[in-house]
């Protein structure tokens, strides 16, 4: 049934594709939405004040027993919860992201749902080990 979803939703990306069908032009409108994602988040930050970031060097205890230890160690520097408006707007940018990420599965003639799998069999596999 997920898989059905997936397919339903690359067909109507597909079917919605009008203007930018060369390779170029969806790689390019591609790198612009994850551009775009990126200054939501960050518009978030510096406009609203809803999140802040707050980075310094990730903690590493010598004292861990474990690598789950270690990963609850492990920050990733967002106080706070982005605010409705915030959430709304990095939602639709994400939702563009995935658009053009789904128009180059098309191009490629790739499933978008066997990326998935694949990701998912690899960290379900690697588990922990994945270290990305």
């Amino acid at each position: 049934m997920k898989d059905v979803i997936f397919d339903n939703f690359q067909n109507d990306v597909d079917d919605s594709l009008l203007r930018h069908k060369s390779i170029l032009d969806i790689l390019t409108k591609y790198s612009e939405s994850s551009a775009r994602v990126n200054r939501a988040v960050a518009k978030a930050v510096t406009n609203c004040g809803c999140i802040k970031i707050n980075a310094d060097k990730q903690s590493s205890p010598q004292d861990q027993d474990s690598l789950e230890d270690f990963y609850k160690s492990l920050n990733s520097h967002i106080n706070g919860e982005p605010c409705e408006t915030c959430r709304e707007v990095i939602e639709r940018e994400m939702g563009n992201n995935l658009f053009y990420l789904t128009s180059l599965c098309n191009a490629l003639n790739i499933s978008l749902y066997d990326v998935l799998i694949k990701e998912d069999n690899k960290i379900n596999t690697l588990g922990k080990f994945n270290f990305r």
